[in-house]
């Protein structure tokens, strides 16, 4: 699974590297809506992405775990953080999503936690692309707003305010896959990575599951790098660059 990442570049950046557009919401100067540099990204924080609207790439902001549309409490997205690419199109949670909103999630690198055998402590990794360049996650996003008379309309409804006023919900889910020989050292998953040549099928609402099954396949081995580092991202309010600074990796003891 992916369970934490690095996200640190700006809307506008993101938009030069994708050559995308912002969003209405992104592109407002006074906007206080797009992500700050985090180093520990977690479930439930709201996360830059790129989906397809209108013929053109757009960065916007989405809440991370996935929110079914039929979900009645949207608390349910913290346990929908990852879909698995083997079942997702079979899925109530993810089958309307993988064929009609897949969306990129950038980042600059993601965590993972291996077992030490010997330990109580997990070893932490920092996983980024050898070659420097970004991450680019595989991704499915929905909308989402309370039915009708539901507690959770009503919750979201305040004095005076109409149901009009609430606001969707724009949530996403990272995809996983089996891993490939650096991410077999530490874990059985990891998640679906997009290269430029996929960008436009993956976002492209008029191709089929099948026709992108393929890039659910492992990442080629050698295009990941491994780095060790301190146990001081297992806590999510650590949000800051020390975080991926290489450290010594905990050994085997008898």
């Amino acid at each position: 699974m992916c369970g934490r990442f690095v996200a640190t570049a700006a809307a506008g950046e993101l938009a030069d590297y994708f050559q995308a557009v912002l969003s209405e919401s992104l592109a407002t100067t006074d906007s206080e809506t797009s992500p700050e540099p985090s180093y520990n990204v977690a479930p439930t924080n709201h996360v830059h992405t790129v989906r397809a609207k209108e013929g053109h790439r757009e960065i916007d902001v989405m809440k991370w775990g996935l929110v079914p549309s039929w979900a009645k409490d949207p608390k349910i997205g913290a346990k929908m953080i990852n879909a698995r690419s083997e079942t997702a199109a079979e899925k109530p949670a993810f089958r309307t999503a993988i064929k009609k909103r897949r969306c990129l999630v950038p980042a600059d690198g993601f965590y993972e936690w291996a077992k030490v055998p010997g330990q109580k402590s997990k070893q932490p990794y920092y996983i980024t692309r050898a070659d420097g360049e970004p991450i680019v996650f595989a991704g499915l996003w929905e909308a989402w707003k309370p039915k009708p008379g539901s507690e959770a309309e009503e919750a979201a409804t305040t004095e005076g305010s109409a149901r009009e006023d609430i606001s969707w919900l724009i949530s996403c889910t990272l995809m996983t896959t089996t891993p490939n020989a650096e991410m077999a050292e530490i874990h059985n998953r990891m998640p679906v990575l997009v290269p430029p040549t996929w960008w436009d099928r993956w976002l492209d609402p008029e191709v089929t599951v099948n026709e992108i099954s393929e890039l659910f396949r492992p990442a080629p081995d050698g295009l990941l790098q491994l780095t060790p580092i301190t146990t001081m991202v297992n806590n999510v309010r650590n949000k800051g660059p020390e975080l991926i600074e290489r450290a010594e990796a905990l050994r085997f003891q008898l």
